[in-house]
């Protein structure tokens, strides 16, 4: 990588430095103020002659000429875009300006953070000096105003657009960017609350050869939060060990990993599987079903994964248990299944559907790589049919995604896709058992955290998981939110 074009050139620092580093750099602005300062202060720090431009990044290919194999928009920037139509046109402008393997680099500041949990800031990555006070005027949805105080007393606003995360890498996905990695304070894996920036870096090449470059945000997302040391140490910990999704509950105080296994018992035992059945396990985890069902009918199984550190778990205890070679672990997204044309003949998933944000792509994958006559089978915590988006929003703000599914929804598509009700009129609904689970796995979190539990899982971590169990609880109550098994056949 060599030729880079810095979009936000402002007062030149990231221009001056990227020279220094010996990338051949073009620097653009919209401001010739600001570009007139950092010609002079590359100058005057380094000698160095920047090639300045002045463009409009919705007309940037108009006004800066050539290819690139980077393009950089720093210092918070981006956000300075007030208009949706103006963010998708600026985006398609960077990602039109870039070589055919070229990413693009894009930070911005957590305003998810900010307007979920308030302002704060550790001046750890990003800071103005010992001299200014930075922060928000005034904040909500579309408007952050943010006030400077400098020690002389002179005071300075700047109003932003608080960007969302993943509503950024969205709209990356949308104008072609083919993978996108988010950082939080340049660290790969970080807890929600902790970055001041997130740093995108979006690549426009597409590899065919790479799964992984078929994940969506909503889906990028999920993995990391469940890649995170503290993610896999509460879900072995607490959620049941094996089996970490919803379970079937015959008394208020059943231990988790008993209802659990009910929940898997009570869907094998729909299917008719035997030694022939080739079943596909989206979403599998820590592969707690797929071994109940190959010691169980003897069927071979696939367990699709998004979590590496899931699924190496998965296959350490495969092994264990010599399963190896009836149980394939796989990495990768249920939006691009990894599987040809009509090779399964079930597919299983159990509370794995409300992390993409394409659940439509979900189920045409399905329905391409089941059988003719063959079974799909799965469980997900939804929007009860009618519950608008707006009663919602702490449980989507929570897994970070702008919808649920709903029965209705996929009772809908399911018709359209050519599936069939195989049993129960096609939807089993236990919308009690959501409460009962919700509820148990807090209950037993505050049991193990008085005996110690911190000392697996961060403290912010286990605030933010009893924070969300009370609302799937509180959802669940309140008519809002329900759950069950579906059981289709193609």
């Amino acid at each position: 990588m060599k030729s880079v074009l810095d979009v936000a050139t402002g007062t030149g620092f990231h221009s001056v430095r990227l020279l220094e580093a010996g990338f051949d750099a073009v620097s653009a602005d919209g401001s010739a103020d600001m570009l007139s300062k950092a010609f002079r202060n590359g100058m005057e720090n380094g000698g160095h002659i920047l090639r300045v431009v002045q463009a409009d990044w919705r007309w940037l290919n108009r006004d800066v000429h050539g290819e690139y194999d980077a393009i950089v928009c720093l210092g918070n920037s981006f956000t300075h875009l007030f208009s949706e139509r103006d963010r998708r046109k600026a985006l398609a402008e960077f990602y039109a300006m870039l070589k055919h393997d070229g990413v693009l680099i894009l930070d911005q500041r957590n305003y998810d953070a900010m307007l979920d949990r308030g302002f704060s800031s550790k001046h750890t990555y990003y800071y103005c000096g010992e001299d200014v006070a930075v922060e928000p005027e005034y904040l909500d949805e579309g408007l952050c105003r943010m006030r400077y105080d400098f020690s002389d007393g002179s005071e300075y606003h700047l109003n932003m657009y608080p960007l969302r995360k993943d509503y950024t890498r969205r709209l990356m996905s949308e104008v072609g960017f083919q993978h996108i990695e988010t950082y939080g304070d340049f660290q790969h894996t970080y807890r929600e609350e902790q970055p001041d920036f997130f740093v995108h870096v979006a690549e426009k090449e597409y590899r065919m050869d790479e799964g992984e470059s078929a994940y969506s945000a909503a889906v990028s997302t999920a993995r990391t939060y469940y890649n995170s040391a503290d993610a896999d140490a509460f879900y072995h910990s607490v959620w049941g060990g094996e089996d970490i999704h919803i379970g079937l509950y015959e008394s208020s105080a059943e231990p988790i990993a008993d209802a659990s296994r009910r929940t898997v018992q009570r869907m094998a035992d729909k299917l008719g599987l035997d030694e022939s059945s080739v079943v596909l396990d989206l979403g599998a985890g820590y592969g707690g079903s797929a071994r109940y069902v190959t010691e169980t009918y003897g069927s071979r199984v696939i367990a699709l994964n998004l979590s590496e550190v899931e699924n190496e778990r998965n296959r350490q205890e495969n092994a264990r248990r010599g399963l190896t070679d009836k149980i394939e672990v796989v990495d990768g997204s249920f939006e691009s299944i990894p599987c040809p044309d009509e090779s399964v003949d079930v597919v299983w998933s159990q509370d794995a559907f409300l992390h993409s944000g394409n659940r439509l792509r979900v189920l045409e994958e399905i329905a391409r790589v089941l059988r003719p006559g063959g079974q799909l089978i799965f469980t997900d915590p939804m929007a009860a049919d009618g519950t608008s988006t707006g009663e919602l929003q702490p449980i989507l703000d929570r897994i970070h995604l702008d919808t649920m599914g709903s029965p209705g929804f996929y009772r809908r598509e399911l018709a359209r896709l050519g599936f069939s009700p195989a049993s129960e009129g096609g939807f089993e609904e236990h919308r009690d058992q959501l409460v009962n689970h919700y509820g148990r796995v807090l209950e037993e979190t505050e049991r193990q955290e008085a005996e110690g539990l911190a000392g697996k899982v961060s403290s912010d971590y286990l605030t933010q998981m009893k924070k969300g169990l009370k609302h799937w609880v509180e959802g669940g109550t309140e008519r809002r939110l329900t759950w069950g098994i579906f059981h289709f056949k193609r």
